[in-house]
């Protein structure tokens, strides 16, 4: 498996339909699968022209995964950090430099490539300021993963603990996940613009600089 890019993006998801019981007293369950496939058709989408893989114990998401083009890479089931971790090892093999990390739950995705610039370590936080919902970081980097609470606090202290360079990052779009009922319904209308419009600010501000050259997808060969 040679890679062609120097950078990937890693998409986590569970499952389709074993997930998101705390949608439950909102949404009945073919609702929530709806919800769930949709959500990851996003991020699939924000991953534009950079390799992807989809790390999943469930048989269905990995059919999904090589339906669309991507890497299916199978996961134990054993929570994020486990997941993380094998996707940094698929993207070790391949020869890619650097790895963006993206929940499968981010409704309003619409661009991950731009995080292949800035600094070493990028921690896009939830709206809430506490949660990792995208991490950036360079594959041969030995940070510990540390998904759930206090996260985002948690993944900037390994970037220093390492000695790289580091920053935490409120984008509007990236920031907005979906656990519980009231992260429903969806922005829409002039409250989407404006994230838009506050996602395109911040950006704009990351990427002052030239970036890294840009790879196919052709980085991972089934």
């Amino acid at each position: 498996m040679k890679a062609t890019a120097p950078a990937a993006v890693a998409l986590l998801l569970r499952s389709f339909t074993d997930g998101k019981s705390r949608l439950s007293g909102a949404l009945p369950a073919p609702q929530r699968e709806a919800l769930v496939r949709t959500m990851a058709e996003a991020v699939r989408r924000a991953a534009g022209d950079l390799p992807l893989l989809v790390v999943t114990p469930d048989p269905a998401v990995r059919r999904w995964a090589l339906d669309v083009g991507a890497k299916a890479v199978e996961d134990p089931g054993r929570g994020l950090d486990t997941a993380a971790a094998r996707a940094r090892e698929a993207t070790l093999r391949a020869g890619i430099d650097r790895l963006v990390l993206a929940h499968a739950d981010l409704p309003l995705a619409d661009d991950l490539t731009w995080l292949v610039d800035g600094p070493t370590v990028t921690v896009v936080a939830d709206r809430h300021g506490s949660g990792t919902n995208v991490l950036a970081l360079p594959t041969a980097a030995g940070l510990r993963f540390g998904y759930g609470a206090g996260s985002c606090a948690h993944h900037l202290a390994e970037a220093r603990r390492l000695g790289l360079d580091a920053a935490v990052v409120t984008d509007p779009l990236l920031g907005w996940d979906v656990d519980e009922p009231d992260d429903l319904p969806l922005p829409s209308g002039t409250s989407l613009r404006a994230l838009r419009a506050a996602s395109a600010r911040e950006r704009a501000a990351r990427c002052a600089t030239p970036g890294r050259a840009r790879g196919d997808r052709g980085a991972f060969r089934r």
